[in-house]
């Protein structure tokens, strides 16, 4: 990579932005989460006879609440004695709405919680494949701690307000408005006086509101630190003990799980205030009211009273639920604008329609440069190469002389800022995406192998369908079938996070083997025999001279030994071309390749 990428990543590496940190708004204000909401609806109205069904469910169970109140109007009036009638049609009025009620709660529940988890679901896929199809640049932007606590945490918080909040919200919202309606319906004047403390209630909702949502950023915030730093230690185990860091990488994620105790602590605290604030007012209410019924008690019958004092007790708990349930929405309304702003990403430039039918490998870079994203300095300048079919290109020089990036370049995972790099004499941005990556094959200097078999890591991705005897042609070429028969299914073994129970060398046989299998016109190997020890080394070698016979290589080589026979060895400083040549021709010239050269040799 280029001293300004590699040195940009030490820098940043322990701070770098999370995916909310940009400025874009992301939902902390009344009006981003009101868009945010609307465009849930709108996932919603894919499911819309669910979803009816489930409202429909509520609003029985909702109706039936102001039955029960008025169920107990005719049974005071069964104790006075008045209508004989209702010593049986009480048990049964009770029965049947207990029933009434029971439906309408299991197709409320069932069905909203079907259409919320199809939802989630639905994001949760989206942003993956939105991740899928994001520019590398993205990746190196951004913590993948933070990136993956979003694809979970912050998914959990939207499943967790389209579900069980939003299943409170409505059925107790509904459950509200019946109550409500059926006291107007009973004695208008009572709740008119119960209505009287609604505009204080709102406004206290507003300001918890508010101040729910900031706390909910900052938990999410939080939890992406401590998904990144337990990633972080783990995934590098073996340098943290060996620098005796342990201490320090605990207390790293001490501080961090602290910061993420404390905001949950500050989010229950808020809750734990509101809430019962929310009670005081409304037993307040109901206390005058219960005075204004006990003044007026001859003006109504006892029967009709007892059913609206009955009614306004059924209010508090729906309104206290509700209160409870705000903070949960509110975080998954911050949660989903977290989500949607990983949707709405801009995806890899593709603006290639072009097909290649017979890719020959001739690879012409013209006047390139490059500068990556808020860096001054050009991580490569005026680069100009031509690489003939079949030729072996070897790219030298010291660390942060452009290689890498060059190499990512040439693979189409950066864009370049200036100059134009083309395959067979067509403009790599004139191919489409999808069919220029077919024509070449990479190892990486970082092998990333998966937790699967060894033999779909060798036949992955569109290699999936290769017969088994090109995956074991291709293993052996890359001097692996000898161990890979050793493990204990052989093929089918399946590897751990990583292949950490793999060594370096049988990790990087690997990944050439995967890329020998895909058979592309284009080879590039970045470090491909880093991790080898010199005897490793010396079979790869002779693997990847069968490997590179007819087709175009791309080699980034730190030890010379390894590239001594490449048709061109093109020597990189500082994001220039200053020689090129073949191994002895740059030895003759006794310039930077011959210092390189000698430097090494002395050190070996």
């Amino acid at each position: 990579m280029s001293h300004q990428s590699s040195s940009k990543n030490q820098k940043s590496s322990s701070k770098k932005p999370q995916p909310d940190s940009t400025n874009k708004n992301t939902g902390s204000n009344q009006e981003d989460l009101w868009q945010v909401y609307l465009r849930l609806l709108d996932y919603i109205k894919q499911h819309k006879g669910a979803f009816a069904l489930s409202m429909f469910g509520f609003v029985l169970f909702a109706i039936s609440q102001p039955g029960f109140a008025q169920l107990m109007e005719y049974f005071v009036e069964g104790l006075q004695g008045d209508d004989d009638s209702l010593i049986y049609l009480v048990p049964v009025g009770a029965i049947a709405l207990a029933v009434f009620r029971g439906i309408g709660s299991y197709l409320g529940n069932y069905y909203l919680a079907k259409v919320s988890l199809d939802i989630v679901h639905k994001l949760r896929s989206e942003m993956f494949q939105k991740l899928m199809g994001l520019p590398l640049p993205y990746f190196e932007k951004y913590n993948s701690g933070h990136i993956i606590s979003k694809l979970t945490y912050n998914v959990e918080q939207v499943t967790s307000a389209a579900t069980e909040a939003l299943k409170i919200m409505v059925r107790e919202g509904f459950t509200v408005i019946a109550l409500l309606v059926y006291l107007f319906w009973n004695n208008w004047k009572l709740t008119f006086i119960l209505l009287i403390l609604g505009p204080v209630i709102a406004f206290i909702v507003k300001k918890a509101s508010k101040k729910f949502r900031a706390i909910s950023k900052r938990i999410q915030e939080s939890v992406g630190d401590v998904t990144h730093i337990a990633s972080e230690t783990i995934r590098g185990i073996d340098v943290v003990k060996g620098f005796s860091a342990e201490q320090q990488e605990a207390n790293r994620f001490s501080d961090a799980s602290k910061n993420n105790r404390d905001a949950n602590v500050r989010l229950a605290r808020n809750q734990s205030i509101f809430t019962p604030t929310l009670q005081i007012l409304v037993v307040t209410a109901m206390a005058g009211i219960m005075f204004l019924v006990l003044l007026m008690r001859n003006e109504a019958s006892p029967a009709e009273l007892v059913a609206f004092i009955t009614a306004a007790g059924m209010l508090p708990k729906p309104v206290r639920q509700l209160s409870e349930t705000n903070a949960r929405m509110q975080r998954g309304l911050v949660a989903a604008a977290s989500v949607f702003d990983v949707i709405d990403e801009t995806p890899e430039a593709d603006n290639g329609q072009l097909l290649l039918s017979a890719c020959q490998g001739k690879i012409d870079i013209k006047n390139l440069g490059f500068t990556y994203p808020e860096q001054d300095k050009a991580a490569l300048i005026d680069i100009n190469l031509s690489i003939h079919p079949g030729q072996t290109v070897a790219l030298v020089g010291s660390s942060g002389s452009g290689k890498t990036t060059l190499t990512k370049l040439v693979s189409r995972f950066l864009e370049p800022t200036e100059g134009e790099i083309q395959l067979d004499s067509t403009p790599i941005q004139k191919i489409t995406r999808e069919d220029f990556r077919k024509q070449i094959a990479l190892v990486n200097q970082n092998v990333i192998l998966f937790s699967d078999s060894v033999r779909k890591n060798i036949a992955y991705g569109e290699l999936a369908l290769q017969e088994q005897q090109a995956v074991d042609s291709a293993a052996e070429q890359a001097q692996a079938l000898d161990f890979i028969n050793n493990l204990p299914d052989q093929m089918e073994t399946v590897l751990s996070e990583n292949g950490a129970s793999l060594s370096g060398g049988q990790r990087q046989r690997l990944a050439i083997a995967r890329a020998l299998l895909k058979d592309a016109p284009v080879l590039i190997l970045d470090e491909a025999t880093s991790a080898l020890d010199s005897e490793s080394e010396a079979a790869i070698q002779q693997a990847l001279e069968i490997a590179t016979q007819d087709r175009t290589t791309l080699v980034v080589a730190h030890r010379l030994s390894t590239i001594r026979n490449a048709d061109v060895i093109v020597v990189m400083d500082q994001g220039k071309i200053v020689e090129t040549g073949s191994h002895q021709q740059l030895l003759d010239k006794k310039g930077a390749y011959y210092r390189l050269h000698s430097l090494q040799y002395f050190q070996s």
